[in-house]
């Protein structure tokens, strides 16, 4: 219960900051500097902690935000070399924070600092993932402010706010507070900015379940995959669930759209996942994968964006890509999901599951799409298909479903569960709540036929169904119709004209007696 209540009172006082400084910030832009401000604290606190601990062995009342720049120097390659940067005593959050208010220069001291943080992995194995993380972060944005003054006014506001929060230690992982904080605000946000910005952001519940159904069975993974991770929300499921040390090598993911790359990698280290053990590429999965040294791929998941277009056969050299040529056919260029699903399934492991949000129109569509689910029928591919209900995501109220895919099943057939109606109402929003996942998960682990929720359907009854895998073509939805007694309905019709013929025999009598 105190971890819930602490969770809650952190929530609260985000909330509370983001309307009382946000202004003239539009929302989906606002949340650039709060996280990135975020970010900046937590990356200060947690390599002070870290070089804290070790020189307090040798010099217990050691503090490395008091000690001078040149002193600490002696500290940069080391730091470098085990947490990926380096950031100077008098560049701490801590220390600037204080400073703040009296900084006429805060703007391009604030800028200075981001470029020294970036600066100090070049050259280092941690580069690529410090490269650019605070490009979004405009601290001389007219966004913030007209002038310089009104500019840095905001931005003590943001500091001081930000270090109010009360996140704890950064070794308390009772709520994992900056990663909580990350979370919270990405779901407020993403609620709140509709499909232009809130679309690529995965509800945490789908997540889990996404998360949960690629693990049953593992207490722990090799490596965890998403080839359009957004701001990787559904890989650090794995880390919430197996535990970050149970996801042995790593995690792995590409984003095409460059803010929400910054926000992924972000996102890593406000989870407390070291730069070593994760690789978040950018650029687009489909023409230009950046992760083929590291396939195959134990655990992947993915909400790839829906129907979007694709070079597909305008790039006459797809046709013979390992990933896509075993279908014979190239997705639709106007509908890339299922060239997702066959890239996916390309760089699945022998062993491993994947777990794949998708539009529901893959599931009934003609022509090239339905020549897919052929071949990923026919080659007994697909595990299981799971209808979600509907407008559980931001920006799409659409139903979507799931589609897992295993490449060493030991039965011929596909099991299909009806989880439409598995859902809570959250504000304008349905969700999917704890009782909600377990019955699916339940369903997916016991593959027994359950009346009107799961039935495992022979792969021959499907090819006879033209390929179809919509789930509603295999399991009848429950009639909600209320059910009538015809009998007992003629018995009361009957007695109300029996009633009726009673009263107007009466009310003739009555008239007659009046008019005598």
């Amino acid at each position: 219960m105190a971890r819930e209540q602490e969770r809650a009172a952190l929530h609260k006082t985000i909330w509370q900051m983001a309307n009382d400084l946000r202004g003239s910030v539009d929302g989906w832009d606002f949340k650039q500097y709060v996280l990135g401000l975020l970010f900046y604290r937590f990356i200060s606190q947690n390599l002070t902690k870290f070089l804290n601990e070790r020189q307090r062995m040798v010099e217990p009342n050691f503090e490395y935000a008091d000690i001078s720049d040149e002193q600490a120097e002696i500290a940069r390659s080391f730091a470098v070399n085990s947490k990926g940067f380096f950031i100077k005593p008098s560049e701490l959050f801590q220390n600037v924070c204080k400073r703040a208010k009296n900084d006429a220069y805060l703007n391009e001291t604030l800028a200075t600092i981001f470029r020294n943080i970036e600066g100090s992995a070049i050259g280092a194995a941690s580069e690529a993932d410090f490269k650019g993380l605070f490009q979004d972060l405009d601290v001389n944005s007219n966004k913030l402010g007209a002038t310089v003054i009104e500019r840095n006014k905001k931005l003590v506001n943001l500091l001081e706010a930000i270090a109010d929060l009360q996140m704890g230690e950064v070794s308390d992982n009772n709520i994992d507070a900056f990663g909580d904080a990350y979370e919270y605000l990405m779901n407020m946000y993403a609620s709140n900015a509709g499909k232009s910005g809130g679309e690529f952001f995965t509800p945490q519940e789908v997540s889990e379940l996404l998360a949960k159904i690629v693990t049953v069975g593992k207490t722990e993974v090799n490596k965890v995959y998403d080839p359009a991770c957004g701001s990787g929300s559904l890989l650090l499921k794995f880390a919430k669930i197996l535990g970050k040390d149970n996801v042995r090598i790593g995690f792995f993911g590409q984003e095409i759209n460059i803010t929400t790359y910054n926000l992924c990698r972000i996102n890593m280290f406000l989870h407390d996942i070291n730069y070593n053990k994760f690789d978040i590429a950018l650029g687009d999965t489909l023409l230009s994968p950046q992760h083929g040294n590291e396939e195959p791929f134990d655990a992947i998941v993915s909400n790839p964006p829906y129907s979007v277009r694709w070079a597909g056969d305008d790039d006459a050299t797809l046709i013979n890509d390992p990933r896509f040529s075993p279908a014979g056919v190239l997705a639709p260029k106007s509908k890339a999901d299922l060239a997702f699903t066959m890239h996916i399934l390309s760089w699945l492991s022998t062993s491993g599951t994947a777990a794949i949000v998708e539009f529901p129109g893959v599931l009934y569509r003609g022509g090239a799409e339905q020549k897919i689910r052929k071949y990923l029928i026919d080659n007994n591919y697909v595990d299981c298909v799971i209808q979600l209900p509907q407008n559980l995501f931001f920006g799409v109220s659409i139903a979507t479903c799931i589609i897992v895919l295993k490449k060493s099943k030991t039965e011929n057939k596909t099991l299909f569960i009806d989880a439409s109606e598995q859902f809570v109402h959250s504000g304008n929003k349905n969700k999917l709540d704890n009782a909600n996942i377990e019955k699916i998960l339940t369903a997916y682990k016991d593959r027994a036929d359950l009346q009107h929720f799961c039935r495992l359907v022979p792969n021959s009854e499907i090819a006879e169904n033209d390929y179809n895998l919509s789930v509603s073509s295999y399991i009848e939805s429950k009639n909600t119709d209320e059910v009538i007694d015809i009998k007992q309905l003629n018995a009361e019709i009957a007695e109300i004209v029996k009633k009726q013929s009673e009263l107007r025999s009466q009310i003739d009598a009555i008239v007659a007696d009046l008019e005598g």
